[in-house]
């Protein structure tokens, strides 16, 4: 078997370690960088190093941020009667692109899985409650996955959010765009029925 030398070796067990990057991507990915010359690879070893170095959680939502507060939380414009909880920073930022949500965001830090050791003190959800009571929200929107750990986490969340005013919704699930009803999963096409809206105009 071919054996590299160490510091390309290093390199592709490094990336290895990245999500969604088996053995041969990571090898194409090391010849890559080699390949592009040390102006390139010094920028992205920054890049990697900056994101360590000048990156925080908004103290308010918990989202990623340069500032003690995030975009989303320095704006004014965004509804603050309106919390939409998500499970991480990357489910907050899809919701963003879509462009549908305006109001303020929460996010969790993760989910509820007894399997894993993590229960309600591990996520923040203490901080959710404080901000609900302290903004005087009056929708709480649900947008945990729907996987068995996002189903109990919504499920657990909507049982502590019983106060007068305030509203708990969960986002929509069902089927995709485009997706045909025959390939679709039994789960998928129940949430989807039971999801269904009237058609408007």
């Amino acid at each position: 078997m071919l054996s590299y030398a160490r510091p390309i070796r290093e390199l592709i067990e490094q990336l290895e370690t990245l999500p969604g990057i088996g053995p041969k991507s990571a090898q194409r990915l090391a010849f890559h960088v080699l390949a592009a010359g040390p102006e390139r690879a010094a920028r992205l070893a920054r890049a990697i190093t900056d994101v360590h170095r000048l990156i925080r959680r908004c103290a308010e939502c918990g989202n990623w941020s340069v500032e003690e507060r995030c975009p989303v939380c320095e704006d004014t414009g965004r509804d603050r009667a309106t919390i939409c909880v998500v499970a991480d920073a990357k489910d907050l930022a899809a919701l963003e692109r879509a462009g549908e949500y305006h109001g303020l965001y929460h996010v969790l830090d993760g989910l509820l899985s007894p399997v894993e050791g993590v229960g309600p003190g591990e996520l923040r959800i203490a901080e959710l409650l404080e901000r609900v009571d302290e903004l005087g929200v009056t929708e709480v929107i649900l947008a945990t996955p729907p996987t068995v750990e996002g189903d109990a986490t919504a499920q657990f969340l909507r049982e502590v959010l019983v106060e007068p005013g305030v509203r708990v919704t969960r986002l929509a699930l069902g089927l995709p765009v485009g997706a045909d009803l025959d390939y679709a999963d039994q789960v998928t096409v129940a949430r989807a029925v039971r999801g269904r809206t009237e058609m408007s105009d």
